[in-house]
């Protein structure tokens, strides 16, 4: 019988970023809010107490910035698409759910957005669904 490694979370929750992003000319005029969420399937068991061991959050923030600093963007999917790919670039990271939502664009709904999920060949569907149950 082959055990499944054992996996814990990290997340990003409703991190705001000022970003140039959309395809439509009212979007181009400025910079408008973008709201990232990132959850992450971390390898092994949860590290000790020292940062030197773990999966620092930082890199994440950096990443968004990094994203959104190389100029306008016109889809959501480029954004989901780009921060997937820094996460799943790490070998300790299992399994990556990003969502992007624009809260701002019409005034009658609370956001549009994009939602992507990957996961490693070895990782269970099932397991990572219950460890990113909201």
């Amino acid at each position: 019988m082959s055990l499944k490694p054992a996996l814990y979370a990290l997340f990003l929750k409703d991190h705001v970023a000022e970003a140039r992003i959309g395809a439509h000319d009212f979007e181009r005029n400025a910079p408008q809010r973008l709201v990232i969420n990132v959850a992450l399937a971390i390898r092994g068991e949860a590290p000790t107490d020292d940062l030197a061991d773990a999966v620092d959050y930082d890199f994440l923030r950096d990443a968004v910035a990094q994203i959104l600093s190389d100029g306008h963007i016109e889809l959501q999917e480029t954004v989901c698409a780009r921060l997937l790919a820094i996460c799943k670039s790490r070998s300790s990271i299992a399994a990556v759910r990003v969502s992007t939502e624009k809260p701002d664009v019409y005034p009658d709904t609370l956001g549009v957005g994009c939602r992507m999920l990957w996961l490693a060949e070895d990782v269970s569907p099932a397991i990572v669904l219950l460890l990113f149950a909201d």
